[in-house]
């Protein structure tokens, strides 16, 4: 009896040292994880420098593989920075873009939000492009421009298939693109993106983890100045077929009348005649626009001739308007009923200005005759308003109004209205030709803008690069002093 007692005894104490033996393992790993934990600031800077190494870290890769990184990365990176910039470059031409687009895809719910769109489209495929280019976010951005193409891809395919926009504005009117070229580019940026995903974490990034907000920072702040110069003054760089200095070409239409149609109104209801059809004007109808119907020619075409035309009830007065021999100051209204009242007052002082000078001022605009009507008679307007078509006002300045000086046939300046100094015209020594002077170049605005930029960047990049070796130095120093 006692035998059993003992042998039970015996079991019990052989599986109460098996399960000490078991829990101790256990418990020598919390006291090491306690241990691990980082109770200094030192210690916890540590441990952020390393989880950043580590997130900086390579993947082990040949040559070749790296080699194909890089040129995703510049393939990639490239596209998105070319062309986020040339949109930057001249938000007025993503504006009218996606008025377009609105309109094909039956959106005018949407009107409104234009200018924040052309903005934001910008400036996000200009960081994005710097970050592909220089391996920033490796991972993430990769993922973002896919996310974009996921959304291109289809708009892209649906273009090329019904052409209802001639242009997808890829690259403004920098680089036009038809619709199946650039469908085909998509497709090839989507492949490259998505080899990219998944071999760029075999090639560094040129900056470390810490500072690449700073440069999505930096990158947003060029292409944002850039931005607001186009939109409130001009584009830093005109791509259009009537940049300052061009000659425009004071040709009559050359166009038979039967390339147009006339629109007519009668009891509040508009409708088209060819020029065999026109109504009497005895029997009630107004005439209010002459269209053509070619007007609907892609940007390459449009920028083939440097040409305008220019009609009055109808008739062509190209070159009444833009003699060669004189000097105009054209006030340009693409939406003549959504300019505001308060700009008739700066119109009408440049309108006197210009007369005293010898100068023809006239107003352009794509608007009906009902509507040009109407802007005569809320803004007192003395000088006459002629029609142009619609394209070709965007194309020879961007804004809402615009205006343009033109000396024999040359245009010399061209600003939105709201960018022009109206206290310059109290001065007694002013002219036409000097009012806009004082601004700067938009070559030299561009450059500084470029060079401060890439300072800025180079900058960045000698300070991340340089506190990593001081580290390394102050801590081999420490241990020679602790060695002594």
């Amino acid at each position: 009896m006692s035998k059993d007692k003992s042998l039970t005894t015996n079991e019990m104490e052989e599986v109460k040292r098996e399960a000490a033996e078991q829990v101790e393992p256990a418990r020598e790993a919390v006291e090491q994880s306690a241990e691990a934990q980082p109770d200094s600031a030192e210690d916890k800077a540590e441990a952020k420098r390393a989880r950043a190494r580590a997130k900086d870290s390579v993947e082990p890769a040949g040559k070749g593989v790296k080699w194909l990184v890089a040129l995703l990365r510049l393939l990639t990176g490239g596209v998105f920075i070319f062309s986020g910039f040339v949109k930057a470059v001249d938000p007025w031409g993503g504006y009218y873009k996606f008025q377009e687009y609105f309109q094909a895809l039956s959106l005018e719910s949407l009107y409104g939000v234009e200018t924040f769109a052309a903005f934001a489209v910008a400036i996000v495929e200009l960081m994005l492009g710097v970050a592909l280019l220089i391996g920033a976010y490796r991972r993430g951005a990769p993922i973002f421009a896919l996310a974009m193409m996921v959304m291109m891809l289809p708009l892209t395919l649906w273009l090329m298939i019904t052409d209802a926009v001639p242009d997808c504005g890829c690259f403004g009117d920098a680089l036009p693109l038809s619709n199946t070229a650039t469908f085909l580019k998509n497709v090839v940026l989507t492949v490259a993106l998505v080899a990219l995903l998944r071999y760029n974490r075999k090639l560094k990034c040129l900056y470390g983890p810490a500072v690449q907000w700073v440069v999505l920072a930096l990158t947003f702040l060029l292409g944002l100045s850039i931005a607001l110069r186009g939109y409130f003054v001009q584009p830093l760089i005109d791509f259009r077929p009537f940049p300052v200095g061009s000659t425009l070409q004071v040709t009559p239409s050359g166009t038979d009348d039967e390339d147009y149609v006339f629109i007519y109104e009668k009891n509040g209801e508009q409708h088209s005649f060819t020029i065999d059809s026109i109504p009497d004007e005895e029997d009630g109808w107004t005439f209010v626009d002459r269209r053509s119907t070619a007007q609907q020619l892609s940007p390459a075409q449009r920028a083939a001739t440097q040409s305008i035309s220019i009609f009055d009830e109808g008739q062509d007065v190209t070159a009444e308007v833009l003699d060669p021999n004189r000097r105009q100051l054209l006030f340009l209204f693409p939406d003549i009923a959504g300019v505001s009242i308060a700009y008739t007052f700066d119109i009408n002082e440049l309108n006197n200005f210009a007369r005293v000078q010898d100068v023809d001022a006239y107003g352009i605009t794509s608007g009906t005759r009902r509507q040009i009507d109407e802007w005569n008679d809320i803004s007192l307007a003395d000088y006459p308003v002629y029609m142009a078509d619609d394209s070709e006002l965007k194309m020879l300045a961007r804004g809402n109004p615009a205006v343009v000086y033109i000396e024999r046939g040359k245009v010399v300046w061209k600003r939105t209205l709201s960018s022009i100094d109206m206290k310059r015209l109290e001065d007694n020594e002013m002219t036409v030709a000097k009012l806009c002077e004082t601004v700067s170049p938009p070559s030299s605005v561009m450059s500084k803008f470029i060079w401060s930029y890439l300072l800025a960047m180079l900058a960045l990049l000698v300070l991340n690069r340089a506190v990593p070796v001081i580290r390394f130095f102050a801590k081999r120093g420490a241990k020679s002093e602790n060695c002594e």
